[in-house]
């Protein structure tokens, strides 16, 4: 009677936790629109994701199409590149071809799960490659090797999502001894579902977020770049669709703070758009 019992707890604790796993299937698969989250991969899943990302300042814009490749080495270890087509206008001057590919890898080093919400927390290394087609005015890459290294930390619940990150930027030294600034990228964000759904419905989370990018002069052979550098904070509403391993992520980026050194375009707008299979 008592091995029965035992059994019958075994099994409704079993079923207790599938149905957890299942009602909170779709809180697992969400990172920001424009700053990082600490979402990694299950062990040898793939993600596949095309995406579009478009800026406009003053009489320059740019536009960014790409495919981003993701590998899960573990359930908490990712890997990863980025292989981006840019067009770039400045004025009536127009340019498009090879962008500069980046390779990356992000590790969460933290968990804490709880029923119907996860907290985590990860660090990322990206590296930017000299990879862009060289010749093309105006240049579609930066003729630099840049490194970027990322902390995240985010919570993800039935309802409410947040996630904070900070990124620094060190930019490498190009052929004519030009080094752009170091930029430092802040991230505040916060998401609602306002119906909770099951793991085989569509699920859809909207999120606002606060992004702030604070760079340093640029260094021409040792002397200050006059028109370089400064400060910039976006305000930024976005939408995460899913439905079970597929997912659309769109966002605008709005500026409400600029404070740019010397005479440099400010930000217009900033949009990204993202597709997201997940194999």
């Amino acid at each position: 009677m008592t091995d029965r019992r035992s059994y019958r707890s075994k099994q409704l604790t079993q079923f207790i936790g599938l149905i957890a796993c299942l009602l909170s299937g779709p809180v697992w698969a969400h990172d920001p629109i424009f700053g990082i989250g600490p979402h990694v991969l299950f062990k040898g899943g793939v993600e596949i994701a095309p995406d579009m990302h478009v800026e406009e300042a003053g009489d320059e814009s740019a536009t960014e199409t790409g495919l981003e490749i993701t590998y899960g080495l573990t359930g908490d270890w990712a890997v990863g590149i980025e292989l981006p087509y840019v067009n770039k206008e400045a004025g009536p001057v127009s340019a498009s071809g090879r962008g500069d590919i980046k390779v990356f890898t992000k590790y969460r080093f933290w968990r804490n799960d709880t029923l119907g919400a996860q907290e985590s927390a990860a660090v990322l290394l990206k590296v930017k490659l000299d990879t862009a087609n060289g010749n093309a005015n105006p240049a579609l890459g930066t003729g630099t090797t840049d490194t970027i290294l990322g902390l995240t930390y985010g919570y993800e619940g039935r309802k409410w999502y947040r996630w904070a990150s900070v990124r620094y930027r060190l930019n490498g030294t190009n052929d004519a001894g030009l080094q752009r600034g170091e930029k430092v990228l802040f991230d505040l964000v916060g998401g609602i579902r306002f119906r909770p759904t099951g793991y085989l419905e569509a699920d859809t989370v909207w999120l606002l977020e606060l992004n702030g990018e604070y760079g340093d002069r640029a260094d021409l052979n040792g002397i200050n770049v006059a028109n370089t550098g400064g400060t910039e904070w976006f305000v930024s509403p976005g939408i995460f669709w899913t439905k079970r391993n597929f997912a659309i992520k769109a966002g605008v980026q709005i500026p409400i703070v600029s404070n740019l050194n010397g005479a440099q375009n400010e930000s217009d707008v900033r949009v990204n758009l993202t597709l997201e299979w997940h194999l």
